[in-house]
């Protein structure tokens, strides 16, 4: 299993949807982050986690350009096999799972 905590592994304090409106967005977790990490997981026949949890909020477009945005680049049916994790906000586990599904139509 592969595991991405963006708290630890990106930012406590994650931005915008793009790198052009500041630091920490969501377009630049998903090219230096999360896309490397979900490759190398199809690559080796792993799962990918990525946990939520002890950030200090998320914008939607962070998420949506993160997660939706990879899923309108890959066309791959297997983001949706991602575990996303959110003790601290658990709403965001379905809203994580929409932007896929709704990047995937």
């Amino acid at each position: 299993m592969i595991t991405v905590n963006i708290a630890t592994d990106y930012t406590r304090t994650p931005g915008g949807r793009f790198a052009s409106e500041g630091k920490y967005s969501g377009e630049d977790f998903r090219e230096r982050i999360l896309k490397p990490k979900f490759l190398e997981a199809l690559k080796s026949s792993q799962g990918l986690t990525v946990i939520l949890d002890g950030g200090y909020g998320y914008a939607t477009s962070f998420l949506e350009e993160a997660f939706g945005g990879l899923a309108r680049e890959l066309k791959n049916e297997k983001l949706k096999k991602i575990t996303i994790i959110s003790d601290e906000e658990p709403p965001l586990i379905a809203k994580v799972k929409q932007y896929i599904e709704d990047a995937l139509k």
